[in-house]
């Protein structure tokens, strides 16, 4: 297998389309759709708190009350891009709520994670998402505002901030490489192994995003190369590689002896796996480029019209890299 130089394995990478790291620069207000200055407009406050006192009576959970309402992450905040989720966060105080803490951690997680499935709820063109936050959570944020007392707890500084492009991309790139192969897993039909590495992985990344946070702020290269897998839509992919992994294993067709053999049998460490990965890799990489460039290009409603006729190509380009095309 032919090596590729430095400038090829550049121009293979650039294909995957990740956001540019310096989307995420401070701008020089905060978002006008939100914010009046440093103000949350009334209409957007009345609605958010609305939302969440709903949710939190839809629970039924009783003698428990709600400490604070915030908004919280990249739009309340100078960093705010057009990926910025409203990250509406209900603080309560865990320990309140007669139940094992761990579980009663789960059970909100699951409930707002319904909620968040269930509701696609925009404003100024941002869609809203719950969170449960314990009281005596760690939150790691340089701007948090109280919607319920109307005033800031963290009050965002704007700050020039110098972003190392080439690092943030690079832990990027490597992970994007990671669910690229837990996809192609997938494709094999391997779904034990698909699940067992999306699994391992899906906590790998936020151990690595947490990292960053305690290290270095949300301008690390940890936590920016995170935001730029979830807004390219990286992260979507590995849940539902977790998620359709499970569901496949989990289907009874027959065959449900082969699945537990396979399952018993695959070790991510075994020198057999690593030998077929050697062997089967220029394969994967023409395959991964097929499935990604038509998630990037093919995946809208418009009909082909003049200048653009012709629906587009998914095949790799002539131009690709040795090594890496069908040659």
């Amino acid at each position: 297998m032919t090596l590729m130089n430095k400038d090829k394995w550049k121009a293979y990478i650039n294909e995957r389309k990740l956001v540019d790291p310096k989307r995420y620069l401070p701008k020089e207000a905060l978002y006008s759709g939100l914010w009046e200055g440093e103000d949350l407009k009334k209409q957007i406050k009345d609605k958010l708190l609305q939302i969440a006192k709903e949710f939190w009576e839809s629970l039924e959970i009783d003698d428990v009350d709600i400490e604070d309402i915030t908004i919280t992450g990249s739009i309340a905040n100078y960093n705010w891009t057009n990926f910025s989720d409203i990250d509406l966060h209900i603080i309560i105080d865990f320990s309140k709520v007669p139940f094992d803490k761990d579980l009663v951690g789960d059970f909100f997680r699951a409930k707002s994670g319904l909620w968040n499935r269930k509701h696609d709820i925009f404003m100024s063109g941002h869609q809203v998402e719950i969170y449960i936050q314990d009281s005596g959570e760690p939150h790691h944020s340089t701007g948090v505002f109280s919607v319920q007392n109307n005033s800031w707890v963290v009050k965002p500084q704007r700050k020039d901030i110098a972003i190392d492009d080439d690092l943030v991309t690079k832990k990027a790139n490597m992970l994007a490489d990671q669910i690229e192969r837990a996809e192609d897993f997938m494709q094999e039909r391997n779904y034990a192994l698909a699940h067992e590495f999306s699994d391992k992985l899906k906590q790998k990344i936020r151990n690595f995003r947490k990292s960053g946070l305690e290290s270095a702020g949300e301008f690390s290269p940890e936590n920016l190369a995170f935001k730029i897998l979830r807004n390219s839509e990286y992260l979507g992919l590995l849940d539902n590689i977790y998620v359709q992994s499970y569901d496949k294993l989990m289907s009874l067709n027959g065959k449900f002896d082969q699945k537990l053999r396979i399952f018993v049998k695959n070790d991510l460490k075994s020198d057999q796996m690593k030998l077929n990965e050697i062997e089967k890799y220029q394969k994967k990489i023409r395959s991964r480029h097929k499935r990604m460039k038509k998630r990037l290009i093919g995946g809208g409603n418009q009909k082909n019209s003049p200048p653009y006729g012709q629906k587009p190509s998914y095949k790799r380009s002539k131009s690709a890299p040795v090594g890496f095309g069908g040659s």
